[in-house]
């Protein structure tokens, strides 16, 4: 059994002045408009094709988590996924571009808000003001597959010298690194194929974002409590906690579910342990989580795993609320085990 010690803790936590970035991730690291964009992989693998891409956290999940910084007008180019692709705006404003060439209309996003694009579909992002913005992104299932680029972003890597090996390795044949002969490359999609990947309508993909302060406070939460709220955000079907079906329930499998946790000054959620998967990601504020060996405090970007089973607490210690994206496990997250009944 693991003795979750300070030390043993500290390294499931990931502070955003800690994360470390990758600018050479995807196809599109060339592409005028795309080349200051950096990404992260928190936990688990993700769908980077570079060698060079730092995993924080390599410990499987069930699900990924990753995020993506850029600074105004650049882009992360057109791509389809096989698995769930949730993004949490933690700051700037941005605008999700949908269809092969970004013909099937647009959503725009700010701080706060969740979206989540279905699998299947060409979407792309750009920040669209001033200053860098921050995206945390949640993908489905531990192996979240390859990213399915559109025909006119392979035409466009090309013009710099890179090429995507089938499999989803990016080789840079600028700088001689491989022989084309040695390797298939792969191609873009033909017709047929692109049609299998065509846009629901924009008002159907209204259903997938919740903007930020949206939804109700669910009272029947086993976390509810004075000062205490928490809402569901990405709800696929009712679970054993106690969270109806949406906001957002998709067509499509998640394979977890999304919350909004919010404390006010001095709230407290008393110590309980969890019997699937829990990431944290701090959107606002500040919040101690304590364990019987010790606590941490989280700021405005961090991110931490918490053990299965571990029992912990949140307290808001700050003059100001606390605003959390929990990340929970499976679609059908179980009641916690209170040490002690909730207060």
């Amino acid at each position: 059994m693991t003795e979750w010690t300070q030390d043993a803790m500290n390294a499931r936590l990931v502070r955003y002045a800690d994360l470390v970035p990758c600018r050479t991730a995807f196809i599109d690291t060339r592409t005028p408009g795309s080349t200051e964009k950096e990404n992260f992989t928190i936990i688990g693998p993700g769908v980077s094709e570079s060698a060079d891409q730092f995993v924080h956290i390599t410990e499987k999940h069930g699900f990924n988590v990753g995020a993506a910084r850029q600074p105004f007008g650049c882009v992360n180019s057109q791509h389809s996924h096989e698995t769930a692709e949730v993004f949490v705006v933690h700051s700037g404003h941005w605008r999700l571009l949908f269809g092969p060439n970004c013909e099937d209309g647009s959503l725009e996003v700010g701080p706060g808000d969740v979206a989540s694009v279905p699998i299947h579909m060409f979407r792309g992002f750009e920040k669209i003001d001033e200053g860098k913005g921050f995206l945390f992104v949640v993908l489905g299932e531990d192996d979240p597959g390859k990213v399915t680029w559109a025909p006119a972003v392979f035409e466009a890597a090309a013009d710099h010298g890179l090429k995507l090996v089938k499999g989803g390795r990016l080789i840079d044949t600028s700088a001689g690194e491989y022989e084309l002969k040695d390797v298939e490359l792969e191609e873009g999609l033909d017709e047929a194929a692109l049609a299998d990947l065509r846009t629901p309508p924009l008002e159907k993909l209204g259903e997938c974002v919740l903007a930020a302060g949206e939804g109700e406070a669910n009272p029947e939460s086993p976390l509810a409590g004075e000062g205490v709220a928490e809402y569901g955000v990405i709800v696929p079907r009712r679970t054993r906690d106690g969270f109806a079906p949406g906001p957002i329930k998709g067509w499509w499998p998640h394979g977890f579910n999304l919350r909004r946790l919010v404390l006010q000054t001095g709230a407290y959620v008393p110590m309980h342990a969890r019997h699937e998967a829990e990431v944290l990601f701090v959107q606002e504020g500040t919040v101690e989580v304590r364990w019987e060996d010790g606590s941490i405090v989280m700021g405005a970007g961090d991110t931490l795993t918490v053990p299965v089973g571990l029992a912990h607490s949140f307290r808001n210690t700050a003059s100001v609320p606390c605003t959390l994206f929990v990340v929970r496990g499976t679609e059908d997250p179980a009641m916690p085990s209170f040490a002690s009944p909730a207060q």
